[in-house]
């Protein structure tokens, strides 16, 4: 289970979604968010033109009340509304997550940024989502830091995926806490399916759980990080891993032919 502390702040939080991708994150998020937490969501129409003449062709008059959006469409056309989206539930921030660069391309993206900070809005694009912290997101060479506390608030829950793991003495996985899961919810599937596994093959039986989940992210190659995205989140699903469990792995030493030790 998500660590729920009891000083997380309300949160107001409304997610656009457009497809399987998006409403995955949004549920888990709705079912595992802090209880003082409000999540609303708005399902955009799945066909949407790439450039959006009149917004009000396409949204409602008006939204919830929010302190933050979740742009997560499947297609670029979201991203043209989402600025009208702001603007009718006066949210202060934006995430705008990055799991499929077919969705919001890098022009599309300083796009929405600069729309964004004309109406005095943060906005922060993670690639992938889980790579989220409450200070960066993006990794290297990418790495980019901010300073907001509606997204830090959120980044406390959901973003890069980090764990408590206990260790068995005999050396076996025991109970595994999320302490940030992702907000697809891979980090709680991890954490419900690693105990019991040896601690020596742990970090891998997490990036394989992670592939498994299924993770949505994409895998065509990211020019930015020369890899997919989808090997970029279970890295980090397994440096999560292996952080925790570092000092009861066993390294095994591989003695080169021949070689005889010195007295």
């Amino acid at each position: 289970m998500p660590e729920v502390r009891p000083d997380h702040p309300p949160l107001r939080i409304l997610a656009v979604t457009q497809a399987q991708w998006g409403e995955r994150i949004a549920e888990n998020i709705s079912r595992n968010c802090p209880v003082t937490w409000t999540v609303h969501r708005w399902a955009a129409p799945k066909v949407l033109p790439q450039i959006v003449d009149d917004p009000d062709d396409y949204l409602p008059a008006s939204f919830p009340p929010a302190d933050l959006v979740l742009a997560l469409g499947d297609t670029p056309g979201v991203a043209a509304l989402i600025p009208d989206v702001v603007q009718r539930c006066g949210a202060r921030a934006v995430i705008a997550p990055i799991d499929r660069n077919e969705s919001l391309p890098p022009g599309l993206a300083n796009q929405l940024r600069g729309w964004l900070a004309d109406l005095n809005v943060t906005a922060v694009f993670p690639k992938p989502f889980c790579s989220l912290t409450e200070t960066t997101y993006n990794q290297p060479p990418i790495t980019v830091t901010y300073d907001n506390p509606i997204i830090r608030s959120f980044a406390a829950v959901f973003g890069r995926p980090a764990f408590q793991v206990a260790v068995t003495p005999d050396r076996q996985i025991g109970p595994v806490t999320v302490r940030r899961d992702s907000a697809c919810g891979c980090g709680r599937h991890v954490a419900a399916c690693l105990p019991g596994c040896p601690v020596d093959e742990a970090e891998h039986k997490a990036g394989m759980l992670h592939h498994h989940y299924p993770c949505l992210a994409s895998m065509n190659q990211d020019a930015d990080y020369q890899d997919t995205l989808m090997h970029i989140s279970g890295h980090l699903v397994r440096e999560a891993i292996k952080a925790e469990i570092a000092g009861h792995v066993e390294i095994a030493y591989l003695r080169p032919h021949g070689r005889v030790d010195s007295q």
